[in-house]
């Protein structure tokens, strides 16, 4: 037989009612039979006299049962186990953890959002604003469905190969004429508003590349364009329409959060395995790079859309590379 142990206090995890009535207990531990039964003793703290025991042993049964606890005259029933429900997980934070391991060069920044598509789980990391250089054509391109659909009208030939040219190429011509087409800045904002973005600003005049946004609004906007009915002011077919114009980017514009698609090259059910829109852009007053990439990814079958937004690379390769390290580090925190 074990040595009887000293008596010491226990901090109950949950405060239950003491034979029936509403009274908190401080629990003694007390000592252990031959059979590893735990004994616990209860004392009331709120009215009652009363103390009972509980017993729990190491194959602890949900039913109660009374029995004589030894030596102690009291009543002894077998405590029942409550299931707890798992914390839920703190993505952002996993997301701060994962990107805090991705290089970023001095003066860089950073921002990015991911969302696990089946699970409907998001992750943020950042809230600056950066500019959108070419991403913002898939927002352009979204706002001309937009307001297509309401004047209830398909879009015209000329829009469609300017749409095409913009997104698969990333023509600046087209986009150009199709930011003219949608009403510029105003009309950006407006569709925006319905989209549900709340930090972006289109850009002044003509300068639609300098449109300022957030990773957490691309990420709106791509449920936009992925989502479904139910959570889209895009109609199922202005969706599929736009996805499949960023489901065949031009060789050699694919890069970006199609990195983290490309380690197991698996696709989604139209056979591809990630759809997206890049954007670079040299300022001209610093001669550093804005590079941006958002899409949707698939990994082992499972889908998940991702925005990475950055600014202050000293060159074009370092900002692609920093945009994919952080796109793989994003999509790792759902996948792994």
């Amino acid at each position: 037989m074990p040595p009887r142990r000293a008596c010491r206090r226990a901090r109950p995890a949950v405060r239950r009612p003491l034979l029936g009535t509403a009274v908190a207990a401080a629990v003694l531990v007390c000592g252990t039979a031959a059979a590893g039964t735990l004994y616990v003793t209860a004392r009331a703290q709120e009215g009652g006299a009363t103390a009972v025991s509980s017993a729990a042993s190491s194959s602890v049964s949900p039913s109660a049962s009374a029995s004589p606890a030894p030596g102690a005259g009291a009543v002894v029933e077998e405590a029942s186990v409550e299931p707890v429900a798992a914390p839920e997980a703190d993505h952002d934070a996993l997301l701060a953890k994962a990107l805090a391991d991705v290089p970023v060069e001095g003066g860089a920044a950073v921002s990015a959002a991911v969302l696990d598509v089946e699970s409907g789980d998001a992750a943020v990391y950042g809230d600056g604003r950066f500019e959108t250089a070419s991403i913002v054509k898939v927002d352009i391109l979204a706002a001309l469905l937009l307001q297509a659909q309401d004047a209830d009208r398909g879009l015209t030939a000329r829009e469609k190969a300017y749409a095409a040219t913009m997104i698969r190429d990333s023509d600046n011509t087209a986009a150009t004429a199709l930011w003219k087409a949608i009403g510029e800045a105003g009309g950006l904002d407006a569709a925006n508003e319905r989209f549900g973005l709340t930090e972006t600003e289109g850009g002044d005049g003509l300068y639609w590349g300098l449109t300022r946004t957030t990773a957490a609004d691309q990420l709106v906007l791509l449920r936009q364009v992925f989502g479904d009915d139910d959570e889209s002011e895009l109609s199922g077919a202005s969706r599929t329409y736009v996805r499949r114009l960023m489901g065949q980017i031009a060789a050699g514009q694919d890069w970006g959060v199609s990195a983290a698609a490309a380690a197991d090259g698996s696709t989604d059910s139209s056979g591809v395995g990630f759809a997206l829109k890049n954007g670079w852009l040299p300022r001209t007053a610093t001669g550093l790079w804005v590079i941006n990439s958002v899409g949707r990814v698939t990994v082992d079958g499972r889908d998940y859309l991702v925005a990475v937004v950055s600014h202050g690379n000293t060159t074009k390769a370092k900002g692609i590379a920093l945009v994919e390290a952080a796109a793989r580090a994003g999509v790792s925190v759902f996948s792994s």
